[in-house]
């Protein structure tokens, strides 16, 4: 309604002003013609007048002249008429009448310049026309000449006729033709406004019509039905649209209905058109994102790219990545950016995951909500927000982002809903990585005992002794076998000697460090690597490890019971051989001697035990 009313004012205002233009130009062209027109007849009447006179002279009765001068100023339209003598022709003929003297300032001035003057005298009530023309003497043949009467030159000024017109039936005139002509003009407006309101409306309606329909549109509301009384081309086009809004309103209902999956719990929006662009554009990037991990090797890597998403994507510069077990409930550190310390008690933590907030409520911990809110915080000028995030059954992540600007903690929770849809595209590539990890793990121990087995020291001893190379580390080989564990098997059963087995492999995990491996090598053969022990500590946990298992009692039936005893044999790398492959064969070495030497004893290698082996056994 209020473009319509702006339309007409718009309308109106043009035509006015097209009006005014055009009485104001028929005004002063008016004006100009009625003063034009006045000139002219005064010209013609001086014309009139010199004749006259040039005729009562030829004819020598001059003296009758004031006659003829009175018929001619007896026209309604002139006010008043005189001549005026100029000065040679009253040397020659005297002053004439006391009508014929200069009368004022436009008389002398048109007598001394020869040219003709006019102006307007305008009055409250009437508007006069004041023309001198002068009276020039000429010599043309066939004409009279004035030169044959005068004592004059030629072009002298022999005198100058003098006229007041009264012209205010211009202004009556005027006035008249400029109302009809504004009569006119108003008729027009108003018949051009009945026009443009009369076709224009419908379209202004089908305007409006379509404005309420966009509005309801941009809130995801398409069920609006256009009309339109604009007839023609308008109505093709408002079928069309509501054919289009019906058929969106079909598709949108489901992809709203959908979408609705990915909008954060109690988050609205006034553009849901814009909020669905919004969505669709993170699904995409979200799917590139999880098309690119689930051809990533392992874990690690998946993680990797999950910091890149925080970086790049969010903009996050601080935040820490943990992954927990949640069968230990411990937990560690995956990822922190830069160079930042941990907020968290780790060594507490790390030990204990349910010390973490986060990971004991399962619920976002957000430091402004409560002072002091997580107790293992030890970051008194940041403030966090920590996210936990379940993958299965067998581990959780925990993402902890901080800030020292409180305002910041708003736009973290704006990406919290964001983040988890990028964790949930990863979590079943990061739990089948850590399935693999678990099965190839599986794959590198032992099951009876959950020792590392010979697959892992074939799998890993390179990187053992390419580390132990790098930090100058040392190891102490063990090489362990259970003397005539054969005779177990055949007389107790193979039960009897699988409960030796674990036992030992018990005795073994008790007694070595974290930094230690206990390895089964086969059968019942196991190899232990102290790394970094001294001479004296690796005897000290071989004479320990010796003795403990020689003390285990084995409860074989009938009341009958058992003891087992071992040989030990023992190299050290880098000091017996330059490689850890050559120090397990040389263990083995001194343990063949401590076999072949009675049995339950623990022998060092020495370079001579290899040359005597060989020399007696050559296939040795």
């Amino acid at each position: 309604m209020r473009t319509k009313i702006r339309l007409l004012i718009v309308v109106t205002l043009m035509l006015l002003g097209l009006a005014i233009a055009t009485i104001i130009n028929v005004s002063l062209n008016f004006r100009e013609y009625n003063i034009k027109s006045a000139v002219d007849k005064a010209k013609l009447t001086a014309t009139i007048v010199i004749d006259g006179l040039t005729t009562h002279m030829v004819h020598g009765i001059m003296d009758k002249r004031q006659f003829f001068l009175d018929q001619v100023s007896a026209n309604d339209d002139i006010k008043s008429l005189w001549v005026i003598r100029g000065q040679k022709v009253i040397d020659q003929y005297g002053e004439g009448f006391n009508t014929e003297t200069i009368r004022d300032a436009i008389d002398a001035k048109v007598l001394k310049t020869g040219k003709i003057h006019q102006e307007i005298i305008e009055g409250v009530d009437n508007i006069s026309l004041r023309v001198t023309i002068p009276y020039i003497a000429t010599a043309k043949v066939g004409n009279p000449n004035c030169l044959n009467c005068h004592n004059v030159d030629r072009k002298d000024t022999l005198g100058a006729i003098s006229m007041t017109y009264d012209i205010s039936s211009m202004r009556t005139n005027s006035l008249f033709t400029l109302s009809k002509i504004l009569g006119i003009n108003f008729l027009f407006i108003i018949l051009a406004l009945f026009l443009i309101n009369y076709y224009v409306t419908p379209f202004l309606r089908m305007f409006s019509d379509l404005q309420k329909g966009i509005k309801k549109a941009y809130t995801g509301d398409f069920t609006h039905e256009f009309k339109s009384t604009a007839g023609g081309d308008a109505d093709k086009v408002v079928n069309q649209l509501n054919i289009l809004f019906k058929k969106i309103q079909e598709t949108f209902g489901d992809i709203k209905v959908n979408l609705a999956a990915f909008i954060p719990s109690g988050a609205t929006s006034s553009d849901p058109l814009h909020e669905a662009n919004t969505i669709i554009h993170e699904l995409s990037d979200i799917y590139k994102f999880k098309k690119t991990i689930e051809l990533d090797e392992n874990r690690t890597i998946v993680y990797g790219r999950i910091r890149d998403i925080l970086e790049l994507k969010f903009n996050f510069k601080y935040f820490a990545l943990y992954e927990v077990n949640n069968k230990h409930n411990n937990r560690k550190l995956i990822d922190i950016t830069g160079e930042n310390d941990s907020i968290c008690n780790d060594n507490i933590i790390h030990e204990n995951a349910l010390k973490c907030r986060a990971f004991r409520t399962n619920t976002n911990v957000i430091s402004t909500e409560f002072k002091d809110l997580c107790q293992e915080c030890k970051a008194d000028d940041l403030d966090y927000l920590c996210i936990p995030f379940n993958i299965n059954e067998d581990a959780s992540l925990i993402i902890s982002i901080t800030t020292k600007n409180k305002e910041e903690i708003n736009k973290f929770l704006s990406n919290v809903a964001s983040i988890k849809n990028y964790l949930e595209a990863a979590k079943p590539v990061i739990e089948s990585r850590i399935l693999m990890q678990q099965l190839h793990d599986a794959s590198l121990r032992d099951g009876m005992t959950n020792l590392y087995n010979r697959r892992f020291l074939e799998e890993f001893i390179d990187q053992v002794m390419g580390q132990a190379k790098r930090e100058e580390s040392t190891y102490h080989v063990l090489m362990i076998d259970v003397d005539f564990f054969k005779m177990v098997n055949d007389t107790y059963g193979h039960d009897v000697g699988d409960r030796v087995i674990v036992e030992l492999a018990n005795v073994l995990k008790d007694n070595i460090r974290k930094a230690d491996l206990a390895i089964r090598y086969g059968g019942e053969e196991f190899i232990v690597m102290l790394h970094n022990a001294t001479d004296d500590g690796a005897r000290h946990i071989a004479n320990k490890i010796h003795s403990k298992f020689a003390k285990l009692v084995f409860d074989v039936g009938a009341g009958e019971k058992l003891q087992k005893t071992m040989s030990i044999g023992i190299a050290k790398f880098p000091t017996d051989g330059n490689t850890i492959w050559k120090c397990i064969k040389f263990a083995d070495t001194a343990l063949y001697r401590a076999k072949n030497t009675g049995r339950n004893k623990i022998i060092e290698f020495k370079p001579e035990m290899y040359s005597e082996d060989l020399e007696s056994n050559p296939d040795y």
